[in-house]
């Protein structure tokens, strides 16, 4: 569980990073364009090429409960955005909610607390993840280090990005739904892969939801916070509403606690079709 947790950590770390660093340079679209992107990737390309490789079973609670907070953050930046800038009470906004969902996750995780441990030692023990022997001093230290190449990252990142959209004339906002959205979303869909692989389909699926909830409400948050985000109406009129169609798309396909092929091949079609419609857009 440690381990997952860490990775989690920092994927989401190195996303906050990565957009905080594009709005404090004054790159909106960029910013922006990286968190609506990482879910849209999530949903078409990781959840379908998941669901294309294997089996995957949802759980009813996945579906009565995660999947649908998903979509309220969805509809909730949404709203946020109709005037034309994610503030920094917007982003406050955000952030509670954030908080919010963080607390309903650790309240139902303390009502299964002796299932669910129970579950994640033997998972961990099988796995050789039990690490008893832990120097503070050495995990501080390598936390530092880590931080520092982040933020080193982060700039590096937008800093290319930038240059790159200049170069051949696209807009950063599709540099951001595209290429540093894929690239920050490879991680988690890694995870999710690997989950599924070991037919643990409520963690990949899970592990989805939560990382749209988290960029969305968390993410999108503490960016805002730091340096407001300008929008545009074109994310207004059709990235945000894109966004929220495969949110909603995931709430289709899983009404029957299953995704099977023929719905996988549904979630990288549409994806593919965003990704086309985007770059000709650019035309």
């Amino acid at each position: 569980m440690d381990a997952h947790c860490r990775h989690r950590q920092k994927q989401r770390t190195r996303q906050v990073f990565a957009s905080v660093s594009a709005a404090a340079q004054g790159s909106s679209e960029l910013a922006i364009g990286n968190i609506i992107g990482s879910n849209i990737v999530n949903i078409g390309l990781c959840l379908g090429i998941m669901a294309l490789m294997f089996p995957v079973k949802i759980s009813w609670n996945l579906v009565r409960r995660e999947i649908p907070i998903m979509i309220g953050a969805a509809v909730l930046a949404f709203l946020l955005c109709l005037d034309g800038v994610v503030s920094r009470l917007d982003g406050l906004i955000l952030f509670l909610c954030f908080l919010g969902f963080g607390a309903l996750v650790y309240v139902l995780v303390r009502r299964e607390q002796r299932v669910v441990t129970a579950a994640l030692e033997q998972y961990e023990q099988e796995e050789g993840l039990i690490n008893g022997n832990i120097n503070r001093r050495v995990e501080v230290g390598r936390l530092g280090v880590g931080l520092m190449f982040l933020i080193v990252g982060a700039n590096l990142t937008v800093d290319g990005a930038s240059a790159v959209a200049r170069t051949v004339g696209i807009s950063e906002l599709v540099i951001g739904l595209t290429l540093v959205a894929l690239g920050t979303s490879l991680p988690e869909f890694a995870a999710s892969l690997v989950a599924a692989a070991r037919r643990q389909t409520d963690i990949a699926v899970g592990n989805i939801d939560g990382s749209n909830i988290a960029n969305v409400l968390g993410i999108l948050g503490v960016t805002a916070m730091v340096q407001p985000i300008g929008v545009t109406p074109t994310i207004l009129q059709v990235q945000i509403p894109v966004m929220l169609g495969f949110s909603l798309l995931v709430l289709f396909v899983s009404f029957d606690r299953a995704i099977h092929r023929r719905e996988a091949v549904l979630l990288l079609s549409c994806y593919a079709v965003f990704i086309g419609l985007t770059f000709i857009g650019q035309v």
